[in-house]
């Protein structure tokens, strides 16, 4: 179930970063601040457990800021 709302919010942020480039920086520091917030809270958990779940946190903030990068990128190659 999380790995499907991770998979909409990086494709909304893409949809987002191509369509609206300087507005979509806000709902990616929102999805940044949240996920950050679950990555230290899960690091705090004892031992092998604590790194598996901070790891998660972690991989999902990477994938969706860069998801909004992309969509910035692709916006900027176009010829308008």
């Amino acid at each position: 179930m999380t790995i499907a709302i991770i998979i909409g919010v990086c494709v909304v942020l893409l949809v987002l970063a191509f369509l609206l480039p300087r507005l979509s920086s806000m709902p990616q520091r929102g999805v940044d601040r949240t996920l950050g917030v679950g990555q230290r809270a899960g690091g705090k958990a004892p031992g092998p457990v604590g790194r598996l779940i901070s790891k998660g946190f972690g991989t999902s903030r990477r994938a969706t800021n860069r998801s909004a990068a992309t969509g910035r990128r692709a916006r900027r190659k176009l010829p308008l």
